[in-house]
């Protein structure tokens, strides 16, 4: 079951391997530790699972309109992830959404790429995640200090510790003494400042998504009423990362470069009744590993999207993987 921490469990021996990262590819790990028998428990420092895959309604929460703030998408290749989103799609919680992007050219030439088929979820992707969450032992607003040799997190030992973020966030967590400490050691990611701009009405055609290349402040807007299925009125701009980069500290500061940037590139003269920006200093490693996953011999392993190309499947993939792999080095 979900739900806050009630207690600190002080008992010295714990049967559970835990699970630190409340993303798409913890709550992955966590259903594979699940699915073979081996106990575990997810801690997540946020009051709900989703990771980057966040979504939340918009303006502040009193609107039906459910934004996506984290992925704009996700694809689907891997026949086993495939069979978990045929099943999302069965129930109506995923939806195909298109195979058709636009690319904006630095010279101002617009085109469309034909792909793969993208996916987006009706209720916001967080409700993918959610909907892995289920049946899990998941601890909400329960933030990490450390996990040291052992392995143990906070002082509290366990089978086998997971750590399920960006590098940056795990060498903060990881002893030094931890092999695992090496692996995330000096690893840079890119940041990105998620801005959605909700407007009165539709004054652009409904499109899917656009790429936007060499502009200084955006590098995609998608239509995140089109994305959503109902129409409303809202566009959701990812940042350059250098725009980022100059407001890590201050994420409303990227509204108004991001505001003028998407009525250019769109050619709007309505300004935005609302606008929200998420910061995400750790969104996408600059150089993704080639390996799915890390277990270390001293029990700790690390997953994400940032082992393998940085999607949304990839981090599903990495975290069963690692769940697997976990599961049947402690059956040894």
């Amino acid at each position: 079951m979900t739900g806050d921490v009630t207690g600190a469990d002080t008992s010295p021996i714990r049967s559970d391997v835990l699970v630190v990262g409340g993303g798409i590819s913890g709550v992955a790990c966590a259903r594979a530790l699940l699915a073979a028998g081996t106990p575990v428990r997810v801690l997540e420092r946020s009051n709900r699972v989703g990771g980057r895959l966040t979504s939340r309604p918009l303006p502040d929460g009193a609107s039906e309109h459910v934004v996506d703030l984290g992925a704009a998408y996700f694809t689907v290749r891997d026949e086993e992830f495939s069979a978990v989103v045929d099943d999302w799609h069965a129930r109506g919680l995923a939806r195909p959404w298109t195979d058709t992007l636009a690319s904006h050219d630095a010279d101002g030439t617009w085109s469309s790429k034909q792909g793969p088929q993208r996916w987006c979820a009706p209720g916001g992707l967080r409700s993918l995640v959610a909907d892995l969450a289920e049946g899990l032992d998941v601890a909400t607003g329960h933030t990490v200090e450390a996990v040291t040799p052992g392995p143990a997190v906070d002082g509290l030992a366990a089978r086998a510790v997971v750590l399920a973020m960006p590098d940056p966030q795990a060498a903060r967590l990881l002893h030094p003494a931890l092999r695992a400490a090496e692996l995330v050691a000096d690893r840079t990611w890119e940041p990105v400042i998620s801005v959605a701009l909700g407007y009165g009405h539709r004054s652009w055609e409904r499109f899917a998504a656009a790429f936007v290349n060499g502009h200084p402040d955006v590098d995609l807007v998608a239509d995140d009423g089109d994305r959503r299925g109902d129409g409303a009125p809202v566009l959701v701009a990812h940042t350059s990362s250098a725009r980022a980069r100059r407001h890590l500290d201050d994420p409303d500061g990227a509204i108004a470069p991001v505001v003028a940037a998407v009525a250019e590139l769109l050619g709007l003269d309505d300004a935005p009744a609302w606008t929200h920006a998420h910061r995400w200093s750790y969104a996408s490693p600059a150089e993704p590993r080639e390996d799915d996953f890390a277990l270390t011999d001293d029990l700790v392993g690390l997953c994400g999207d940032g082992w393998g190309s940085p999607k949304v499947e990839t981090a599903w993939r990495s975290g069963t993987l690692l769940g697997r792999a976990v599961a049947d080095r402690l059956s040894r």
